[in-house]
């Protein structure tokens, strides 16, 4: 597992562009929001929370058609799953190395884009803290969807499709404890409703990705 994991990470710093392509997109792509709203500071207060949970969404789906594409297109995939390595341990170990060259970035730009928008500090610590808990949660999904739509056309379509829905809970609960902050009322209830997610999906969704690998491959 932790070879697999390495090799991706190496990977990924060989191509350097192509990882940091989600980074990119999530900060333009929140960046273009204050010049289409306008620059009232109350209005982007409210909406940045929202507004940097759908940017963080959309830019972890961006990079999910690759998560398996390349190795089921040079046959290492077929190696991996009919070796001795478990394919629950392979999933788990794409989703986590997924998550670090995506999650963590978007976690540590976020607090570059609460500043843009005019956020609190302690907006802006639970933002971030909403993004820990929520974007492995993308992550794990996304494999799952990844795993469902290998080898079809118009795969990156299609995880759209499946992922979308499935992840609306996470953007609601994540965008939701830095409103309820704002309100002046308690963001526990949204944080222990991403922690239970997250434990849930991690326990879930390898299972499910590595039937999903077996079928398609």
């Amino acid at each position: 597992m932790m070879a697999i994991l390495a090799r991706d990470l190496k990977l990924a710093s060989r191509r350097p562009a192509e990882a940091l392509l989600p980074v990119v997109f999530f900060v333009v792509a929140a960046s273009l929001f204050p010049l289409g709203v306008g620059p009232e500071a109350a209005t982007l207060r409210q909406i940045a929370p929202g507004i940097v949970w759908v940017c963080a969404l959309l830019s972890t789906m961006l990079s999910l058609g690759t998560m398996y594409t390349s190795d089921h297109a040079d046959g290492s995939l077929e190696q991996m799953l009919i070796s001795q390595l478990s394919a629950i341990e392979l999933a788990a170990a794409k989703c986590i190395a997924h998550w670090l060259m995506t999650g963590v970035p978007l976690l540590l730009v976020s607090p570059l884009l609460g500043l843009l928008f005019g956020l609190s500090w302690e907006a802006i610590g639970l933002m971030a803290l909403g993004l820990l808990l929520g974007t492995p949660i993308l992550s794990l999904m996304g494999g799952m969807g990844a795993a469902l739509t290998l080898g079809l056309r118009n795969s990156a379509v299609l995880i759209l499709l499946i992922v979308l829905p499935l992840c609306i809970p996470v953007l609601i609960f994540g965008a939701g404890a830095v409103s309820a902050a704002e309100a002046g009322l308690a963001p526990h209830a949204h944080f222990y409703l991403l922690g239970a997610m997250l434990l849930l999906t991690s326990l879930g969704a390898p299972v499910a990705t590595a039937a999903a690998l077996r079928i398609s491959v």
